[in-house]
């Protein structure tokens, strides 16, 4: 498959993200009227939707494989870095939620996550996955 279409493809789903990194960046730009994790999160959304938006630069610049292969890559590990880093934030803020809601006499917060979240987030990241096997064995067949 050549670069260009890859790179097109790359664009419009980029573009097509924006319904995530868009309140992602109003996220980081409330600042601390968001709470930690939630600014972690953000700043791995915005980093991750980055990342493709700059593979689809570099699909169309560069010649070779390796190059938007490598930005894939460290975009990638540096998402991954940034939303892990707000998964454990997020777990010690709602330990201290509990503790402070124990001061008060209540054994829970009033309200509960819900688990769509999480299946969402599970979709999404089995949908990633097949993405980067697909094109890992696109540019493998490439290469032979």
């Amino acid at each position: 498959m050549a670069h260009s279409v890859l790179a097109v493809g790359a664009a419009v789903v980029t573009g097509a993200g924006s319904v995530w990194y868009l309140p992602a960046l109003a996220d980081l730009r409330a600042g601390a009227d968001r709470t930690r994790s939630c600014r972690g999160a953000a700043a791995a959304c915005v980093s991750g939707w980055g990342t493709a938006g700059i593979v689809a630069v570099l699909l169309l610049l560069a010649g070779d494989w390796w190059v938007p292969g490598t930005a894939a890559l460290t975009g990638a590990l540096v998402t991954a870095g940034l939303r892990i880093r707000a998964t454990v934030r997020r777990h010690e803020e709602r330990r201290e939620a509990a503790r402070q809601w124990g001061e008060l006499g209540r054994t829970r917060p009033p309200y509960a996550a819900g688990r769509s979240r999480h299946a969402v987030a599970a979709l999404l990241a089995v949908g990633l996955a097949a993405a980067a096997v697909t094109a890992v064995y696109g540019m493998a067949a490439e290469l032979s």
